[in-house]
């Protein structure tokens, strides 16, 4: 899959039903030997609803459940969630 084809779907975490943003409003972190994507980073604004600027979540590639044809779908374990203080 090109990135092209990733950019504006829509990032969703199945266990809490929260949308988490839209790819092309994240980072990605990339291999810089092999090219491939390891983890999204979504700034936490989106994530949590925090009104704090400069904090963001990595989520491991390994998390992705599915790549839809509108969105992807994430499955991030309770204890990789900071809560809001």
């Amino acid at each position: 899959m090109r990135l092209s084809e990733l950019s504006g779907k829509e990032i969703v975490d199945v266990k809490r039903a929260e949308r988490l943003g839209v790819l092309g409003q994240t980072d990605l972190e990339i291999n810089e030997e092999t090219g491939q994507i390891t983890a999204l980073i979504i700034p936490s604004v989106k994530w949590f609803g925090l009104r704090k600027q400069g904090h963001e979540v990595r989520v491991p590639w390994s998390h992705i459940k599915k790549i839809g044809p509108e969105m992807i779908i994430l499955d991030v374990p309770e204890d990789q969630i900071k809560q809001p203080d």
